[in-house]
């Protein structure tokens, strides 16, 4: 339909369906950005900001003010765009996309679209005026060589890279900063005079004063000088400023915890159920500082009584505070080898949300009543106030419950007959688990183990015990229990959701999976029990580790979204987490949702909408990622300062991933991974099968496949890119000359 034929609408007497939101907003309303919207969509052409105001009869000056910073809001969130032509127009979702941008080291990047469709590849040429995490409006030109939409950048509505962490270099009379974070490819030119007196080789921290154009890199001034390149602690410094994460209190919000002291007021604990007698205790690891959760059980003539006691964190973090904004900013606790960025403040993280043995802590208690199949027929939520009766540790309760040590089950005499009963209950709830078809993949984490100057001595595979099980299966029961107890009382909520696999990366799993001789059951829609099915069938054999391995990288990544899309992993129709308020913002909200059901209030009167959820989802599975990624980068950096003198040295491994340009080799033992690039395989041409993860040698048959055993040579370690080189030295059991030929047709 054609603007002239659309039918005419007066926008100055038209209702604006969100009216009153506005006039709580402001003195004079303007229209809504719903509106708005409603208005482009119906005048089918760009307008100026003077063409829109006359269209909603906008005349005063305050009016006019506010529709210019509605506009650049809108034009920021890539709502409008504004042309060459100093008109708005409506972004066309056929051609045109908003989005964020997702740089390559290699410097291209792409365009991830607010719309969620699939990613939109930038070229280097286009990239040459971005940096990672600008926001854009891109064109789509076509398609790449690979079958990808490509894209060309229309307008940046945001910069979002204000400094950069990394390496100052000086030669030939420039200097310049090579960014520690990957996903930035340009090097930051520093003028003459602005490099704050580093040297050569420092970290630094850099301030962008001119963004990347076209035509020339970014142009950038050194604001602080972090230290020497290999100093004890820098990787971390590093991945802090790299990835921005926040490790500074804000003043305001360190003036309104001033008040708070290590105990908890006994006006607090009023109105609570008092469980101070009851024999609640937490078990953690050896290193553990912020205490979560405690548990408690006993035997009942139908089975038993389960209660999980989890950090009252909601009392003291209130909604809107200085101290929920930095929780939220925050979103999680970052867990780096020996340091923590903690979500909250020292004296509720350690102190007075800390369910510490032998002190009062307030509590939300989930009481679970389970039958001796390990099913839950009742469960209930409310406020209490406790007292850990022990600090126990897994190792501990292990020696316990599954050795039998004798000297421990003395020193725990009074707590034997509850300990007892949560492992009685345990191995019921394990087995029902098992039965949902829960898929329990068999991965292994490891430890990094500091010496003298925090250089690492080794790094260790981490066990898990079954009182690491135990309380896990209590956690995930507290939370199953959370997010059924909010979907009955129909209040917006966070969930935690986690897909099944796509019908893309199905097919490719199926393919792999023939080729072993295997089979997935389950058609196009396999379940949980299909999967945990196939992994028992393949317990014993020599590639089990391999079929695993690409059993769990065919499922999607969880995230937080209000969806109820269940959760595959554990089998469930919905899932959240309720059990670690400390460390992660989306078990404060379930908290928050819970006390206001128990408090008989409606979910109508609920400070958060659904739609407030959905964003609070993207930004905490976001701030998960970036702190994900900023943990994976230290661990990467310290495993390269760990090699560093072991280069020439031989090892055997493991063929841990396989890509186009080599693959990835875990070294057995010493749990550190690096590659083997393709030209450094024999002369010969290797085409990448991505179904069977292989490399295939066009002449010479020879293969190397994810899960195959390999001799390896360390050859190169590079501390700043944080990468391992390895040269291939024996390959199956045999030389790297001598590797496995394909059958050849008689």
């Amino acid at each position: 339909m054609t603007s002239k034929s659309r039918k005419s609408v007066d926008f100055k007497s038209a209702k604006d369906p969100f009216a009153q939101r506005e006039a709580e907003k402001y003195e004079n309303p303007i229209p809504s950005r719903e509106l708005i919207l409603q208005f482009f969509q119906h005048s089918g052409k760009p307008m100026s900001r003077k063409e829109i105001a006359q269209a909603f009869g906008l005349v005063s000056e305050d009016q006019l003010e506010a529709l210019r910073r509605r506009l650049r809001a809108m034009e920021r969130d890539g709502q409008l765009l504004f042309n060459r032509a100093q008109q708005y127009c409506l972004i066309n979702s056929q051609d045109l996309f908003a989005g964020r941008v997702i740089g390559h080291a290699d410097g291209f990047g792409f365009v991830k679209p607010d719309d969620g469709s699939d990613d939109l590849y930038l070229s280097s040429r286009e990239m040459d005026q971005l940096l990672h995490n600008d926001r854009v409006v891109v064109r789509v030109t076509g398609l790449d060589r690979k079958g990808r939409r490509e894209g060309a950048v229309v307008d940046i509505l945001e910069r979002n890279t204000k400094q950069v962490v990394g390496r100052l270099h000086k030669e030939r009379g420039f200097t310049y900063v090579v960014p520690d974070n990957r996903n930035i490819a340009q090097t930051v030119l520093i003028q003459k005079g602005d490099d704050g007196k580093a040297k050569q080789g420092q970290i630094v921290i850099a301030e962008i004063l001119e963004q990347p154009t076209k035509l020339r890199q970014p142009i950038g001034k050194v604001v602080e000088i972090l230290g020497d390149h290999m100093a004890p602690g820098m990787e971390i410094e590093m991945a802090i400023r790299s990835y921005d994460l926040p490790y500074q209190w804000p003043d305001d919000l360190l003036k309104e915890i001033k008040p708070l002291k290590d105990e908890v007021p006994e006006l607090a604990k009023t109105g609570r159920v008092d469980l101070r007698d009851t024999p609640l205790v937490t078990i953690d690891g050896e290193d553990a500082r912020d205490f979560d959760d405690a548990v408690y059980c006993q035997a009942t003539p139908k089975g038993w009584k389960l209660m999980v006691a989890i950090a009252d964190v909601s009392h003291y973090v209130h909604i809107n505070t200085a101290l929920d904004r930095e929780a939220q900013r925050r979103s999680t606790s970052v867990y780096f080898p020996e340091r923590v960025i903690p979500m909250l403040p020292e004296i509720l993280s350690n102190g007075l949300c800390s369910l510490n043995p032998k002190v009062d802590r307030l509590c939300m208690v989930c009481e679970l009543y389970i039958d001796r199949e390990g099913k839950v027929f009742r469960t209930r939520f409310f406020e209490g106030v406790m007292r850990s009766h022990a600090r126990m540790t897994y190792t501990e309760v292990a020696k316990i419950l599954v050795e039998g040590d004798k000297k421990l089950a003395k020193k725990y005499q009074e707590l034997l007959p509850h300990l007892n009963a949560l492992y009685d209950l345990y191995k019921v709830m394990r087995l029902s688990r098992e039965q949902r078809g829960a898929i329990d993949f068999d991965t292994q984490e490891t430890k990094i183990i500091f010496g003298a100057n925090r250089k690492i001595d080794k790094i260790v595979p981490v066990v898990r015990n079954d009182a690491h099980k135990l309380i896990e299966e209590f956690m995930i029961a507290a939370n199953i229990a959370a997010a059924r107890y909010l979907n009955k009382q129909k209040m917006p909520k966070l969930l935690r959701v986690h897909e099944g696999p796509s019908s893309d990366k199905l097919l490719n799993l199926k393919t792999f999976l023939g080729e072993m001789g295997l089979h997935l059951s389950g058609k196009d829609k396999p379940v949980p029990l299909d999967y945990m099915n196939l992994i028992n069938a393949i317990k014993g054999r020599p590639d089990a580790h391999l079929i695993q391995t690409v059993l769990l990288r065919s499922l999607s990544q969880a995230v937080y979204s209000p969806e109820l899309k269940g959760h595959f992993g554990l089998a469930l129709d919905a899932y959240a987490h309720f059990t670690s308020p400390i460390r992660r913002y989306p078990d404060l909200l379930v908290h928050r949702a819970i006390r206001h059901c128990l408090h008989n209030k409606k979910p109508d009167t609920f400070f958060y909408s659904l739609s407030d959820m959905t964003l609070m989802g993207e930004h905490c599975s976001a701030n998960e990622r970036r702190a994900d990624d900023a943990t994976r980068d230290v661990v990467s950096w310290l495993k390269c300062e760990y090699m560093l003198d072991k280069v020439g040295e031989e090892f055997k491994g493991t063929i841990s991933a396989v890509t186009s340009f080599g693959f990835f080799v875990e070294l057995a033992e010493v749990f550190v991974e690096g590659l083997v690039h393709v030209s450094n395989l024999m002369q010969d041409y290797f085409h990448f099968d991505p179904t069977s993860h292989q490399l295939k040698g066009e002449r010479s048959g020879a293969s190397y496949r994810l899960g195959d055993s390999v001799q390896v040579k360390v050859v190169r370690v590079d501390l700043d890119e944080k990468k391992i080189d390895f040269e291939l030295v024996q390959a199956a059991g045999k030389l790297s000359g001598q590797v496995k030929k394909s059958r050849r047709k008689k």
